[in-house]
């Protein structure tokens, strides 16, 4: 049920055309930021209470920074690139003066001092906030975006589909036309799977290139989350992701480990050799899955790419075992705690899963900070072969909602299946997520994945896969059988939001 591809471009709703048109239509003053702004808060009135993507409704703040902006065309002044354009926030990522809840009761009056560097950096290039999005409670209650303060997000495509997470509600509310980009972050496919499996795209940038600040309280997170966990956004097509690239990227005083690294890199020899691993680690992929990096392997060979089918990426399984004991082996010093503020269905995700790791004690968990080095350079040698690695975000269809905490094999099962997306955050480099089609009524997707800062050439190949294989969104969500997400977000303080 996607929106008529035959209808003329210039009579659809502002909502529904691509970020760069709604910018530029505000820049050129064919169209009023306040009217972009109306249009997704319409949107958001009409759809959020299918899907329940937008959690804390932001419509005052978005009709007076629409306002601020008008004025300033107004009086002669050139607008910035995004003007005009809304975005949704995930709820682990600081917007000034609204609660930074991470889906948790403990947080729902944690209300930000200040915005977090993205949300800045989107400000600042003229995009508005329009509402914080649903994602699992505290990003630990599984890959499933059902938070305890909000309740869960569905599938626009398939109620019965997880739309995926930790950034779900982001990924849900781009692919309804609720805004135009979508913020989230990634530690192991947190935006490429809600990508996937909404029809959408998303950019997981190298670590460093984009600054951020992951703190709960005034404590920095420990080393393995310093290093894993990005900010990225989400769109409806690659195109608008690049303008987003160029906005969130660069030096930041509030971040030291973001670093001065033009967008675009220098040229690579061509044609740009592509490595295909269609089933990472050989443990086993869907058909549909195949047939998507299939696709998409075909349409970059149309395009003038040299595609090769390999066997397999650099140590992904020792890749994995670090990346589990790494991470697991710091959140053990904290999972006391933090289980409380989970509650007992919440914390069954972890729960599952902290038995099948392997914890270390200090020797070994500086042994393996060493060996995650060696695995570092071990991708890179790989990518200076291949500067682009073509694979799966998720190695199965988009799965019903919660599967993951279901049961131990529910649990492994996704943990299997987004194994390349954890491998990729572990060694730091950049990927883009992009749609491929439809299978079964449900999005197909790939990641494409490249050299350390060469975001550029994950979008542009990304870019000619969605030239050949086209664009899935936006979508009016299908209706489930039963509704039981609730009629309203909230606006700031737990009221309904007032649109």
């Amino acid at each position: 049920m996607t929106a008529d591809p035959g209808a003329e471009r210039k009579e659809a709703p502002w909502w529904a055309r691509t970020a760069r048109e709604q910018a530029a239509a505000v820049r050129e003053g064919r169209v009023t930021a306040a009217e972009v702004a109306e249009s997704h808060l319409e949107r958001i009135a009409e759809v959020n209470p299918v899907v329940n993507a937008v959690t804390q409704l932001l419509a005052d703040q978005a009709r007076e920074a629409a306002a601020g902006l008008d004025r300033r065309r107004e009086r002669g002044e050139d607008l910035p690139p995004l003007a005009g354009v809304c975005f949704t926030v995930k709820e682990s990522i600081a917007v000034r003066g609204v609660p930074t809840t991470h889906g948790a009761t403990r947080f729902k009056d944690a209300v930000a001092a200040a915005d977090a560097p993205p949300v800045a950096r989107l400000r600042a290039a003229g995009a508005i906030p329009v509402g914080h999005s649903n994602m699992p409670t505290l990003t630990l209650a599984g890959m499933h975006s059902r938070s305890q303060l909000f309740g869960d997000t569905l599938n626009p495509w398939d109620p019965g589909r997880t739309p995926g997470g930790s950034s779900g509600g982001d990924g849900a509310a781009v692919a309804c036309g609720m805004a135009g980009l979508g913020l989230g972050n990634d530690a192991g496919g947190s935006v490429r799977i809600p990508a996937a499996f909404c029809g959408t795209a998303a950019l997981k940038p190298t670590y460093g290139r984009f600054p951020a600040d992951h703190r709960i309280g005034p404590e920095d997170p420990p080393l393995g989350a310093q290093l894993c966990v990005v900010d990225g956004p989400l769109a409806r097509t690659v195109a608008d992701l690049w303008p987003a690239f160029e906005a969130l990227a660069g030096a930041d005083p509030a971040d030291p480990r973001a670093v001065p690294v033009p967008p675009r890199g220098a040229p690579v020899a061509r044609p740009v050799r592509v490595a295909v691993v269609a089933d990472p680690g050989g443990s086993g992929v869907h058909p549909t899955v195949r047939r998507a990096v299939e696709r998409a392997a075909d349409a970059l060979a149309d395009a003038g790419y040299a595609v090769e089918e390999v066997a397999d990426v650099p140590r992904l399984g020792e890749a994995l075992e670090v990346y589990d004991s790494l991470l697991m082996t710091e959140f053990s010093l904290s999972w006391p705690a933090v289980r409380t503020l989970l509650g007992t269905e919440g914390r069954r995700y972890i729960e599952m899963h902290l038995p099948k790791t392997r914890m270390v004690d200090l020797p070994g968990y500086i042994g393996l900070t060493g060996v995650l080095l060696n695995l570092r350079r071990a991708w890179a040698e790989f990518l200076d072969r291949y500067p682009l690695v073509l694979g799966p975000v998720f190695t199965e269809p988009p799965v019903e909602p919660g599967v993951e905490s279901r049961d131990k094999a529910g649990n492994a099962r996704v943990r299997a299946a987004m194994r390349l997306c954890s491998a990729t955050s572990l060694v730091g480099v950049p990927a883009v997520a992009v749609p491929t089609g439809l299978a079964d009524g449900l999005p197909t997707g790939v990641q494409l994945i490249g050299r350390a800062y060469r975001e550029d050439l994950c979008l542009d190949a990304a870019a000619a896969v969605e030239e050949r294989l086209g664009v899935l969104t936006p979508i009016t969500p299908v209706m489930p059988v039963t509704p039981t997400v609730p009629a309203t977000p909230t606006a700031p303080g737990g009221t309904p939001g007032r649109t």
